[in-house]
């Protein structure tokens, strides 16, 4: 596991706020020689420790809650994580073995819940979270590393966390292959997004933030909260009344704690991905914050392994 130093922490934090920061604009706003950042970024993307990925948004989103038989878990995440729908898959501790977050139309989801995950390997029975809204997505994690005037400076008016399942338009098919590069690397350049395509720099730029301002596709920076020293990340299963739903999300997405929080349909209300220090930490979050006080129980899940992350199928560690 890679641990970010000081100047890699604010490489990164530059990342989640603008994935297509330019090094030069970076270094600028941190104090830094552009040589410096424009190295040492360059060296954590291609290493992986980061990865400026793409996700194609889609109007209906659901949590899957898997439980499997005996040792077949690792052959059952590793199936979730070879589907192109699937944005996390995670191992957990708790009621369930793993979940994942599936993201598709609505016409597809009775086929995929009713035909095509109860086929996973190893799947003895599962329960299903349509997701209604979202308080904050992976996109939207920001930890507390930057100062907020260097923050604000960096913060990128294209890429913001609008929390909307907004449902695809009408696109061309270059606009399709944009949206394609992107997600295999939010950070290639226009004028390789342009060859890639087959038109000008400019027309590549123009379509480019387009599709960006558009939610048509929601690039991110992808890396393990661990290399931030945020070495315990849980699951949080919250019940809370209805009046206090949008309350309790909106309390949980202020936090730099939490990676990711939506209100669900089902048993429970909202699921909230957190990530602390320690079980210390863990422990305080739950018991002794404001969102909690509204929360009528929380169930807690400990997070064993990531196979994949932000759509993005995650190396061994």
């Amino acid at each position: 596991m890679v641990v970010f130093d000081a100047l890699e922490r604010q490489i990164v934090a530059a990342l989640q706020l603008d994935p297509r920061c330019p090094w030069r604009k970076m270094a600028a706003v941190l104090g830094e020689a552009e040589r410096t950042v424009a190295r040492r970024g360059s060296q954590l993307v291609e290493s992986g420790a980061v990865a400026v990925v793409g996700i194609r948004p889609r109007p209906a989103v659901v949590l899957v809650e898997m439980r499997c038989l005996p040792g077949t878990v690792r052959a059952a995440v590793h199936a979730l994580g070879q589907r192109p729908d699937t944005t996390f898959v995670y191992t957990t501790t708790g009621t369930g073995d793993c979940v994942a977050e599936i993201l598709t139309e609505p016409a597809r989801m009775a086929d995929v819940l009713s035909d095509e995950l109860p086929a996973t390997i190893g799947l003895r029975d599962s329960t299903s979270y349509p997701v209604l809204r979202y308080f904050r997505t992976i996109r939207g994690w920001r930890p507390e590393i930057l100062t907020s005037d260097k923050a604000e400076a960096l913060r990128s008016t294209l890429t913001p966390d609008s929390g909307i399942l907004v449902a695809r338009q009408d696109l061309s098919r270059q606009d399709h292959e944009l949206v394609d590069a992107l997600c295999a690397d939010g950070r290639m350049s226009f004028e390789a997004l342009g060859r890639r395509v087959g038109v000008s720099e400019a027309t590549a730029r123009r379509r480019s933030e387009w599709l960006l301002a558009n939610n048509q596709v929601h690039l991110r920076a992808i890396v393990e909260p661990a290399s931030f020293g945020l070495n315990v990340e849980a699951l949080l299963w919250i019940r809370a009344s209805p009046q206090h739903v949008e309350q309790v999300g909106k309390s949980l997405a202020e936090l730099p704690t939490v990676r990711y929080a939506a209100a669900i349909a089902g048993n429970y209300q909202i699921m909230a991905d957190v990530t602390v220090e320690d079980m210390a930490a863990l422990y305080r979050f739950i018991t002794d914050s404001e969102w909690a006080q509204h929360a009528v129980t929380v169930d807690v899940s400990i997070l064993l392994d990531a196979r994949k992350r932000g759509g993005r199928v995650m190396r061994a560690q």
